[in-house]
């Protein structure tokens, strides 16, 4: 009889458990929050940018050790999703002026941008 009385106690614990285990997995990062952009810090609200710079690096990752994607130049518009010290996770929201789709995701550095409230 003690013996079930043990494992009647442990089941609630078990349970328990298990409970904190779907909350973590119901507080998972939002989606955009997962790939690329694993390495982000902060995670931002999605607002627009315009390139302010000249030919700047759209690359792979958040420094300039990464690939660059192509280049992007004054004017084209991004959606900024997320960031990494001075380096931006975002999305082109129009073809680039260099040829970059539409759509295409990639890190810049954040002193390239104009940053507007969207």
């Amino acid at each position: 009889m003690i013996r079930n009385l043990a494992l009647r106690s442990v089941a609630p614990a078990t349970l328990a458990l298990a409970a904190a285990a779907t909350l973590t997995v119901a507080s998972a990062p939002a989606a955009h929050a997962v790939g690329e952009n694993s390495k982000c810090t902060v995670n931002w609200p999605n607002y627009g940018a315009t390139v302010a710079k000249v030919g700047w690096n759209y690359r792979t990752g958040p420094s300039t050790a990464y690939t660059s994607r192509g280049l992007l130049y004054r004017g084209d518009k991004l959606t900024v999703l997320c960031s990494r010290g001075n380096w931006d996770y975002s999305q082109l929201t129009q073809r680039s002026k260099s040829g970059i789709p539409k759509g295409t995701r990639g890190w810049v550095r954040d002193d390239g941008l104009y940053q507007l409230a969207d």
